[in-house]
């Protein structure tokens, strides 16, 4: 989970952040992305793939990232923005915005995915994306957990104003219950209006 972050350590980087984002395969509520930046050869053993764990594990190890971290700041894009940017351009800007937030400032960014290439270039740091990131470094790891964790508990204070679309346990997900919602009360201003919210 060090490999990528340790060779930069060596060729003189020394605040390497690492971006992800939540959120993208909603329906409903914002992006929401993280940056995080982790002291130098630590390895936090609680550090993994947010999907690859429980809620409770999640939350141990936001604890454990946030005591640790030299620097981590979390963003969002909201449901009216991604529809005017799109969700791929969405999810680029709240990343973007996470890692300018960050105090100290990094000095290279760790990007999970593949799709961010051609947009990265306009970034003002240098940066490297990851195939499936979130699994091989550990900094990733920590921007998922913090944007998962930081996203879900969002979408659950949501869900008190509108109970009926099961936002504390889909999260904004597509699931049955929230088309059933929607066809029978129609979206609500934190749905997106650009995506497919009713099925035949």
């Amino acid at each position: 989970m060090l490999t990528h972050e340790r060779q930069l350590w060596t060729d003189g980087y020394e605040r390497v952040a690492g971006l992800d984002e939540a959120g993208r395969g909603c329906l409903a509520g914002p992006v929401v992305a993280a940056a995080v930046i982790l002291p130098p050869q630590v390895e936090v053993e609680a550090i993994r793939d947010s999907k690859s764990i429980s809620e409770e594990k999640r939350l141990d190890a936001r604890r454990k990232i946030e005591e640790r971290a030299v620097a981590a700041a979390i963003a969002r894009c909201s449901p009216s923005e991604i529809d005017d940017l799109n969700i791929l351009r969405a999810a680029l800007k709240a990343m973007r915005r996470a890692a300018s937030d960050c105090r100290p400032p990094p000095d290279f960014v760790l990007v999970d995915g593949t799709q961010w290439d051609r947009d990265l270039v306009a970034a003002p740091w240098p940066h490297e994306t990851i195939v499936k990131g979130d699994a091989k470094s550990q900094s990733i790891a920590a921007a998922s957990i913090l944007a998962k964790t930081e996203r879900d508990a969002l979408m659950r204070r949501l869900h008190d104003e509108h109970p009926e679309y099961g936002w504390a346990s889909n999260v904004g997900y597509p699931t049955q219950q929230h088309y059933d919602a929607l066809r029978e009360h129609g979206a609500t201003p934190y749905h997106r209006q650009s995506f497919t919210l009713f099925r035949d």
